[in-house]
């Protein structure tokens, strides 16, 4: 974020506007504009269609499966998974306003929590996903595992995460953001006892469908509108720039994994 912006603001109230103010205006929106807007509003920043449909067919997901969306954000993903797939996940969101805003959307359970500290039992998950969460956090290992912990026995993971490409940590990255290299995600899978099967540049895959994009921009269109003269407002958008410009510059590269648990 620029410079003024990072003098009068912490990094943590950066990514509150960022995860929860947004979230709670986001919900004010879609209500106005209707139920159609909900799952891609909600999946703003987490995920497309063309992302989401390759983890989960790459982790075969069933109906039956327990799965835990971890860092689950206004909880679009997860209802993206469960209208076309059948499955119930339990979402998991730190940011009180995102998780009682997803669960007014949607419907779905969850709880109050960081990725760090899950308030699960040991096994009690099949299958998890964590998209865009480890690059937020510099406890990137707790949050593997205890997604490890959770998982049982050969629990399949699934991660979206944008990972560095060049050599030294971008200086005008986000704030509140520090990307892992390819090398060192693979050394903090390994060490939470993970074992990955399948990788993907998100950038391969289709972009997302017209529609759904008509839907995500007015979403933001509406937003930009009426919060524009916020100071919050005006940092998120900061931190989309910035974020923009590194993938850009190919500077960050946003990756999908297929894990298993070993």
């Amino acid at each position: 974020m620029s410079t003024g912006t990072s003098a009068s603001a912490s990094a943590s109230e950066v990514m509150s506007d960022e995860f929860d103010r947004t979230a709670a205006w986001t919900e004010q929106v879609v209500a106005e504009l209707g139920p159609g807007y909900a799952i891609p509003a909600a999946c703003r920043g987490s995920g497309s269609p063309a992302n989401l449909a390759w983890l989960a067919e790459a982790l075969e997901v069933r109906a039956d499966d327990r799965f835990l969306d971890a860092g689950a954000g206004l909880g679009g993903p997860a209802a993206w998974l469960a209208e076309r797939f059948g499955v119930r996940p339990v979402l998991a969101e730190p940011m009180p306003r995102a998780a009682a805003a997803s669960r007014r959307m949607f419907g779905l359970p969850g709880v109050v929590a960081w990725a760090e500290h899950l308030p699960f039992a040991t096994g009690r998950f099949d299958v998890a996903w964590c998209l865009g969460v480890l690059c937020t956090t510099a406890g990137k290992a707790s949050v593997l595992a205890e997604l490890r912990r959770v998982l049982t026995p050969a629990g399949r993971l699934g991660l979206l995460v944008f990972v560095r490409t060049c050599s030294a940590p971008p200086p005008d990255a986000p704030a509140g953001n520090s990307f892992p290299g390819d090398g060192e995600l693979a050394g903090l899978l390994e060490a939470a006892g993970f074992c990955p099967i399948q990788e993907i540049d998100a950038a391969d895959l289709a972009a997302a469908p017209i529609p759904w994009r008509l839907r995500t921009d007015r979403v933001e269109a509406v937003l930009g509108e009426r919060h524009r003269g916020d100071a919050a407002w005006k940092r998120v958008a900061d931190q989309e720039e910035r974020m923009g410009r590194l993938l850009a510059r190919g500077d960050v590269a946003a990756r999908l994994l297929h894990c298993v648990a070993v």
